[in-house]
């Protein structure tokens, strides 16, 4: 076999394979062998039809067919090995030249893996935000608190902003009843206003019993963009009662007897949370900053498919919000072309990030070890609601073990680019990225202990 690569890319090479007759003999006579057993010969056995039989049964031209169909990957194979090329996806094959006892010529165009020179990546300078709290940031968490044990009271007065009231509403347009906009007992909170508009003006000053009825454009529905006729009657009007930020609140919302210890206790999980962001800054910027120091040819196939799946991803999960592309886009306030060019931007990057982290772990020799990929499995099952085992077969029925394997060591790759990076927040002080891990699994491990301490509670009498 003779073979000669010819670069039509940095990313697409050409292979051109000559394979003499006499190479292709065992293929011919496997091809015999196939064909022999699915026809059906008076005088012979399955499987033991003669070659000549076979060729005036079905014809040379057959048997020749299915040896070339039979040769080519393992030709092409050969060729891929004999010349080291570093192959993406599948090839695009032509037969050049083919005859009985002569020889067969092929071309197999396919992309390959780009080649460029590494930059320096120990001790990339990276910028992520602060992590210091403000009073403010404390007291809107325990606002929030607040509001989550917040009770609603019925008074004897007229509806005002911020009340909380039950109301029927019946809408009509040119003297037909809309069913999309009726409504009997509905809840709803003065100040809203994103329900139908106009509403939050005619409930302001309604007693319970009153009801008011105001014209106004529908934006939903059969009727969209129609003027409708909207009768609102108010059934009951509530206040809410928020509790104050006192002992007696700690104790009710929290395992905490004082108000003080339950400040710090969200101020010490807030600081936790924004070092945490800051973590996943430095993963980030640090992968950024890699990538703005190489330029790398993109294999445009690659590219095309990456775009693909994240257009499809990203229609799938319009599907099941029940949502479509364009009232998405509009609810964002952003034109097509615009997330276009997003997902474009988005998808270069992430196929060259491929590239550069597979050729730092391959220059860091770095390897998964099977107790890493069956934690990555673990995590991911749980993520999809699945049993380990379960994602784990679906995962190899699918062939998608190869592709959880890089993404694993890409990953390891860039944690060993970020443990050499020299991170500093805003204000220039030096982030401890290995304080903040071993801070996170100190904390996961006391939540573990505190769990399997704690005593089951007595239901008996519940």
């Amino acid at each position: 076999m003779e073979t000669a690569v010819e670069t039509l890319s940095p990313t697409r090479v050409r292979l051109t394979v000559n394979v003499p007759f006499e190479e292709l003999q065992p293929s011919v006579q496997a091809a015999y062998k196939k064909i022999g057993s699915q026809i059906r010969v008076q005088g012979f056995r399955p499987g033991k039809v003669p070659p000549p039989v076979i060729d005036r049964r079905v014809g040379r031209a057959a048997v020749l067919e299915e040896a070339v169909n039979e040769a080519l990957p393992v030709f092409y194979g050969r060729a891929v090995e004999e010349n080291s090329i570093a192959i993406l996806g599948h090839p695009e094959v032509e037969v050049k030249e083919f005859s009985d006892g002569g020889a067969l010529a092929f071309t197999a165009e396919v992309d390959v893996r780009p080649e460029f020179d590494l930059p320096e990546y120990q001790g990339i300078p990276v910028t992520v935000d602060d992590a210091d709290l403000t009073d403010a940031e404390v007291d809107e968490q325990l606002s929030g608190l607040r509001e989550r044990f917040a009770t609603l009271s019925s008074v004897d007065r007229s509806a005002a902003n911020g009340d909380f009231v039950t109301i029927d509403l019946r809408a009509e347009v040119d003297g037909t009843e809309v069913p999309d906009a009726a409504a009997t007992g509905l809840s709803y909170e003065i100040g809203d206003d994103d329900l139908i508009s106009g509403l939050d003006t005619a409930l302001i000053g309604l007693s319970e019993g009153g009801s008011k009825t105001f014209t106004t454009e529908l934006n939903q529905g059969e009727y969209a963009g129609k003027q409708a006729e909207v009768t609102v009657t108010v059934r009951g009007v509530r206040v809410k009662q928020v509790p104050d930020l006192d002992d007696d609140f700690a104790q009710t919302a929290s395992e905490f007897d004082s108000i003080a210890e339950l400040r710090e206790d969200v101020r010490t999980r807030l600081g936790r949370i924004r070092r945490m962001e800051q973590a996943m800054q430095a993963r980030d910027r640090t992968l950024e900053a890699l990538l703005e120091k190489v330029d790398v040819p993109l294999p445009e196939k690659l590219l095309a498919e990456e775009v693909e799946w994240r257009q499809q991803s990203f229609d799938q999960q319009l599907q099941q919000a029940g949502v479509t592309k364009e009232q998405y886009l509009e609810m964002e306030g952003r034109a097509v072309e615009d997330f276009d060019t997003e997902i474009a931007d988005g998808s270069r990057q992430a196929v060259k990030a491929q590239f550069v982290l597979d050729a730092i772990a391959d220059k860091e020799e770095v390897q998964v070890t099977e107790a890493e990929l069956g934690e990555q499995i673990v995590r991911r099952a749980a993520r999809v609601g699945l049993a380990p085992d379960d994602y784990a077969k679906r995962l190899v029925d699918s062939g998608g073990v190869g592709t959880l394997l890089g993404e694993t060591r890409r990953a390891k790759a860039l944690a060993q680019v970020l443990e050499q990076a020299t991170v500093t927040d805003a204000s220039g002080r030096p982030v401890d990225l290995n304080a903040l891990n071993e801070e996170m699994t100190a904390a996961a491990g006391g939540a573990a202990d505190t769990a399997e301490e704690a005593p089951a509670e007595d239901t008996a009498d519940s």
